[in-house]
């Protein structure tokens, strides 16, 4: 990973530091008790006099009291309630609590002061009791009560409007947990969003493979700077000024009292080769991947095929590998070793065939290749392992039979499968024919099917489905275990898709999908635990329909499909990325999205109905039409995606945004969605970049806006059409999964770097969008569509 250069590394240290200690402005804050920072708990734990810490619940507590003071530890005010003043009258009365993720009043007459706050600022509150029986309050003063400040046992969301210039203060009844405060502008005090996008800005374009500034404006907008460019970033805390100062040219950016948070950003993580050592075979390229390792080398004069041997992990001795992933490419050869537990000591060694014997005198080698592990985040690995014929560790699961098909092998590789109970078997032909063969249900050895090159509709036996290659099972209740899997860099089928239907426990992996059909992929009928991932999915073939120039659509799940994850795959340009639900669903239908790169895609991402659905760390790069849409009485969380560039982030069917101008994407009724630490940058100039919270109407919103990731949306809050309200999901144990999403601003270069979103080093055909016009353009590419017409791999054969 490149990282940041040293003369900048101070200077971006101490502003991280200077924005956390910028006071509390007229303009939004929010205090989010749900993590201490290091410095804290430094300072903490220093501070034996006056604080003790509780290791048995993981909090520390007061042991001085407070007047109308900051909270101090160490000499120095903590970062955690930076801008607060507390009053409590005797000890063990403030808990910061690091189990609870709370700042916790333990008592009753605990007070907190917001100082300083302009009339017509809202304040926003959430908390809860911390006794399980008795139900308690924060008695605000100074504040008009919009919702909540009543008595509940629950975890309650409490909102209203400061009356007049002055303090706001939060007064507890009984032991509280007190989650998080925000300080938001409703009328006036800084700069207005409009005011931000009209100021002079020479900001630059997100750019992952520069190191980059970054600041968040109102609205959650990002501005970036290129840290090459910079020689400074100056904070006024009593202006309430952030400045941004170049090391060349005279202009100076000035945001005022509308900064409400400065991070820096590293270029997209890349993967340095291993341990190259050359003796008559040329490696040129070795490097790990995804629970596997490659290499590369150069075709050495007077051999014939090579052998190619991996060490490592589970291989305490080098072992050979199947020929067939020994492959020729005409000037190079190559070699993909799959299925490898994660780790990080593996050796290739590839050795020369001669006159029909290894010169082992010309062998090389190439060491320290790391292998990591899938990201097995996601509903389709909710209460269930090893998704598809592999195991959870990466290896194939035992009794595996490992099929490997090509363009001339697609039609005549065979195998025998189970046709009855009683074990009998069948040969089957073809690719088609096979994965028939297990429709019956007999055949429970898992299978792994790897495509080596290109697999065009013409090669195939058959094709099942008007998508094309059908995986179907008996039901919903058997599981297939099968894996498809592409090998290297260049696997693909082109000229069809894959349909699942009846399938469970079935994984689509690395490999790319070209002018399909209908659909690239389709999930149509009753599948289970269903996991797609690091797939690059293009155009289909132009549909009858006015909507399916691109193909009818990418991505579609239906039929009630239920526990599916659409994880780190590319969609390159797609019309309609991905339909979620129809009408037939019984519901609720567990499905989730997550570190996907919509690129330049027009809309879908997904549109949603009837299904129970998880939206998080997607990068939306230029999205023309809309974002995430939710109808049909749909629960939505979209969590942590970065939208640059994409018009209508959220939309909800006939309210908010859709509701206005010239709506509607949808006639249907209202599905809800909350939202939480979405940012959007490169916005344009119209409001429908950046989507319409319940803070702004609470009746006509395009999303609930949360102010923790684990707050509830209360039942108030309902669809315009269809009173449909969220089901929380998110914030139930056990129906959500365990994930760790980075913060947003982390997005884009995750999924656009080496261990992101697409196959293994994005491909062998990667389409660059080349200039600003074509975020908003949602007609064909005829470049693109030519180049997929045109393509050919390189590849001749294995050796």
């Amino acid at each position: 990973m490149t990282t940041m250069k040293k003369q900048f590394l101070s200077l971006f240290c101490l502003v991280a530091v200077l924005t956390l200690l910028m006071p509390a402005m007229a303009s939004a804050q929010t205090w989010d008790f749900s993590s201490v920072s290091q410095t804290d708990q430094d300072n903490l734990n220093a501070d034996t006099d006056n604080w003790l810490f509780d290791s048995g619940n993981n909090r520390w507590k007061n042991q001085i009291t407070y007047t109308k003071q900051p909270l101090v530890a160490n000499g120095k005010e903590l970062l955690f309630t930076k801008g607060l003043l507390v009053t409590v009258a005797s000890t063990d009365r403030i808990r910061i609590d690091m189990k609870k993720k709370s700042f916790t009043l333990n008592g009753a007459n605990g007070v907190v002061t917001i100082p300083a706050l302009k009339a017509g600022t809202q304040v926003k509150v959430v908390c809860q009791s911390s006794s399980s029986s008795s139900e308690r309050r924060l008695a605000p003063t100074n504040l008009a009560v919009s919702e909540g400040f009543a008595k509940s046992k629950d975890k309650t969301t409490n909102i209203g409007t400061v009356e007049t210039d002055g303090d706001v203060t939060l007064t507890s009844d009984g032991g509280i947990y007190i989650y998080s405060i925000t300080v938001g502008n409703e009328s006036g005090g800084g700069n207005t969003e409009e005011d931000e996008e009209n100021a002079p800005d020479h900001s630059a374009k997100l750019n992952t493979t520069m190191n980059q500034a970054q600041l968040t404006t109102k609205g959650n907008v990002i501005k970036y700077y290129n840290t090459a460019d910079l020689a400074a970033i100056d904070i006024n805390r009593n202006a309430g000024t952030v400045t941004v100062k170049p090391k060349q040219g005279d202009w100076q950016d000035v945001f005022t009292q509308s900064v409400t948070n400065i991070a820096f950003s590293k270029t997209t993580e890349t993967q340095q080769n291993g341990d190259i050592s050359n003796n008559g075979v040329q490696i040129t390229e070795a490097k790990g991947w995804y629970e596997s390792v490659y290499a590369e080398w150069n075709i050495l004069d007077g051999a014939t095929s090579y052998n190619v041997y991996v060490k490592g992990g589970d291989y305490a001795d080098y072992t050979k590998i199947d020929q067939q992933l020994v492959r020729n490419y005409g000037t190079y050869g190559r070699a993909d070793v799959v299925g490898l537990k994660a780790a990080s000591d593996y050796q290739l060694k590839v050795v020369p065939v001669i006159g029909g014997n290894e010169d082992n005198s010309k062998a090389s080698t190439a060491s320290r290749l790391t292998a990591m592990p899938y990201d097995r985040s996601g509903f389709a690995h909710h209460n269930y392992s090893n998704v598809g014929a592999y195991l959870d560790n990466g290896t194939l699961k035992p009794e595996t039979r490992v099929l490997y098909v090509t363009a001339s092998t697609a039609k005549t590789v065979t195998l025998d499968v189970m046709k009855n109970n009683k074990g009998e078997t069948t040969t089957f032909t073809g690719l088609q024919n096979i994965i028939n063969g297990y429709q019956k249900g007999y055949e429970t050895r898992p299978l792994n099917v790897r495509i080596i090159g290109t697999i065009r509709d013409t090669d195939m036996d058959e094709l099942m489905s008007n998508e094309g290659l059908q995986v179907k099972g008996k039901n919903n209740s058997i599981a297939m275990n099968i894996t498809i899997e592409g090998i290297g860099e260049d696997a693909a089928i082109w000229g069809f898709g894959i349909l699942l239907r009846n399938a469970v426990s079935v994984e689509l992996r690395n490999f790319a999908v070209m002018l399909c059909m209908d659909d690239c992929i389709s999930l149509d009928t009753d599948n289970k635990y269903c996991w797609l991932h690091h797939l690059d999915l293009f155009y289909g073939k132009t549909g009858g329909d006015s909507d399916q120039a691109k193909g009818d659509g990418t991505i579609d799940i239906k039929g009630d499909s239920q526990f599916i994850t659409i994880a780190y795959c590319h969609l390159v340009d797609a019309g309609k990325a991905s339909l979620c639900g129809m009408k037939s669903e019984s519901g609720p239908n567990y499905i989730d999205y997550h570190h996907n790169w919509f690129d330049h895609s027009d809309s879908r991402h997904p549109r949603v109905r009837t299904m129970t659905v998880h939206v998080w760390n997607n990068y939306y790069d230029g999205c023309a039409k809309y974002g995430v849409g939710a109808t049909s009485g749909s629960s939505v969380f979209v969590e942590n995606n970065y939208f640059r560039a994409t018009k209508n982030p959220m939309l909800i069917s006939l309210q908010g945004t859709d509701g206005k101008g010239d709506g509607t994407f949808s006639g249907e009724d209202g599905g809800m969605i909350k939202s939480f630490g979405n940012v959007y940058a490169e916005k344009g100039k119209s409001a429908n970049y950046t989507p319409i919270t319940h803070l702004k109407s609470n009746t006509d919103f395009d999303c609930y806006e949360a102010t923790t990731r684990e707050e509830k949306v209360p039942a108030t809050y309902k669809t315009k059409v269809g009173g449909t309200t969220y089901d929380n999901f998110d914030t139930n144990s056990s129906l959500i999964y365990t994930y760790t999403p980075l913060t947003a601003t982390d997005v884009p270069a995750k999924v656009t770097g080496y261990w992101g979103a697409g196959r293994l080093n994005k491909g062998d055909m990667h389409w660059e969008f080349s200039n600003s016009s074509e975020d908003t353009n949602y007609d064909v590419i005829s470049g693109l569509k030519n180049a997929l017409q045109n393509y050919k791999s390189t590849l001749v054969g294995w050796f």
